[in-house]
C-alpha cells in the first residue's frame, strides 16, 4: 500500500473514532483498549451493524503504560490487547477472567495450531490470541551489495558502519544477542548474559543510534542500510518500495511474541466482549485484518483467504520452517533486573 492511502485510512479511523465518541443514543458501547492502528475500521463498523451497538476506542503505546493505567483503577474496558507477557501478570492479580469456549466457537475451530508453541499459554485459560509478531532485520537491496544479511553477523560488519539501527528495547537487543550466542532469549545465567553484553557493545561500535520509530522510514529513505526491527513495522514500508527494501530472520534465531484478546474482570458488556473476540475470528475477518495490520492473526483458514503476495510474504506471514527458531520473550520476575543492569551498561559506554 501506498504512505497515502496508509494516511488515508488512519486519518478515516480516527475521524470514525471521534464521532462515535460525540454519538448519542442508547445502544451497547463496547470498550476496546488496544495499540494503534491495530484493528481495521470496516470491520469495526461491520460488528457495530450487526450488533446493533457502538464500539469506542482508546489506545496505548507500550504494555507497562496499559498496565499502569488498569493497576490504577481505570475500568471500563471490555477488551484489552496485551503481549502474552503482560497477560499472566494480569491474570495473577485478578484483571482479567477466564473464558468461556462455548462462547467462542470461530477460535476453537479456526485457530492455527500450527502458532501453539509461540504461545505462552496455549489453552487459552485467560487469552485469545490477536496477532503474532516477530523482529529481524531490514535491509537495502540496493545498498547491501553481496553482503549476507542472514544473519546477526551483519551488525558488526564494516561496510555498514554507522549505517545501522538497533531496536532501543534491553529484551529485544539483548535477546538478539542471546540467539546468536546460542541462547535462550530468557537467559536469566550471569555467565550468558555477559557474553551478550560484550557483544551488544561490539555491535553498537558500528551503529547509528538504538531506535523503535524512525528505524522503518530510516531504512525506506537510506539513511539506515540495516534496521533492527519488528515485522509489522518493516511490512508496512516494504509495500511502499518491495524492490529496495528486504527482510531477514537471521538463522541463529529471533524473537516472537504475541499480542492477545483478554477480557477484564472489571467488564461492563461481557457477552459483546465475547460476540467481538468471535467475530474477528471469522476467517473472512481475519483475513481483513491481516492485511491491515501487516502481521498474522493465527486464524487458519482466514490466512488461506489472504491474496498469494501477503501469504508469500516473510514479513508479514513467519515461515513455517522457521518456526523451530523463533522464541517468545517471557517476564522473568525479579530476574528481570539481570537485563536491566546489563542494558544500563550498554547505553552507558561510550
Amino acid at each position: 500500500m501506498t504512505s497515502l492511502v496508509r494516511i488515508a485510512r488512519t486519518s478515516l479511523f480516527l475521524a470514525a473514532i471521534g464521532w462515535l465518541a460525540g454519538c448519542g443514543g442508547n445502544k451497547p458501547t463496547l470498550h476496546l483498549y488496544t495499540w494503534q492502528d491495530y484493528l481495521d475500521p470496516d470491520l469495526v463498523s461491520a460488528f457495530e451493524k450487526a450488533n446493533n451497538c457502538r464500539v469506542m476506542i482508546d489506545t496505548f503505546d507500550s504494555n507497562e503504560s496499559m498496565y499502569a493505567k488498569v493497576q490504577a483503577g481505570s475500568s471500563g474496558y471490555d477488551v484489552i490487547f496485551p503481549s502474552s507477557y503482560q497477560v499472566a501478570l494480569m491474570a495473577k492479580n485478578n484483571h482479567i477472567q477466564k473464558l468461556d469456549k462455548s462462547k467462542l466457537p470461530n477460535v476453537v475451530k479456526h485457530f492455527d495450531k500450527t502458532y501453539a508453541p509461540l504461545l505462552i499459554d496455549p489453552e487459552m485459560t485467560y487469552n485469545v490470541p490477536y496477532a503474532i509478531t516477530f523482529t529481524g532485520l531490514a535491509y537495502r537491496k540496493d545498498k547491501i551489495a553481496d553482503a549476507p544479511i542472514d544473519s546477526w553477523d551483519c551488525l558488526k560488519d564494516d561496510r555498514f558502519n554507522g549505517r545501522i539501527s538497533l531496536l532501543n528495547d534491553m529484551r529485544e537487543t539483548i535477546g538478539a544477542a542471546l540467539k546468536k550466542l546460542g541462547y535462550s532469549v530468557n537467559s536469566v545465567n550471569e555467565a550468558e548474559l555477559e557474553k551478550a553484553l560484550a557483544l551488544v557493545l561490539e555491535w553498537k561500535k558500528h551503529i547509528a543510534k538504538f531506535d523503535n520509530e524512525q528505524y522503518k522510514t530510516g531504512v525506506a529513505g537510506g539513511e539506515f542500510i540495516i534496521g533492527h526491527g519488528y515485522n509489522g513495522d518493516v511490512s508496512q514500508v516494504m509495500a511502499d518500495a518491495p524492490d529496495k527494501i528486504g527482510f531477514s530472520l537471521p538463522k541463529e534465531g529471533f524473537t516472537a511474541a504475541c499480542d492477545e484478546m483478554v477480557i477484564p474482570t472489571t467488564a461492563q458488556n461481557v457477552d459483546l466482549a465475547y460476540a467481538f473476540i468471535n467475530f474477528m475470528y471469522e476467517p473472512e475477518n481475519a483475513a481483513k485484518n491481516i492485511e491491515f495490520i501487516c502481521t498474522v492473526m493465527p486464524n487458519k483458514e482466514g490466512i488461506a483467504l489472504l491474496p498469494e503476495e501477503v501469504r508469500g510474504s516473510p514479513s508479514i506471514i513467519l515461515p513455517p520452517d522457521r518456526l523451530k527458531d523463533a522464541e517468545v520473550i517471557r517476564d522473568l520476575g525479579d530476574k528481570n533486573i539481570l537485563y536491566t543492569k546489563i542494558w544500563d551498561k550498554i547505553k552507558g559506554t561510550e
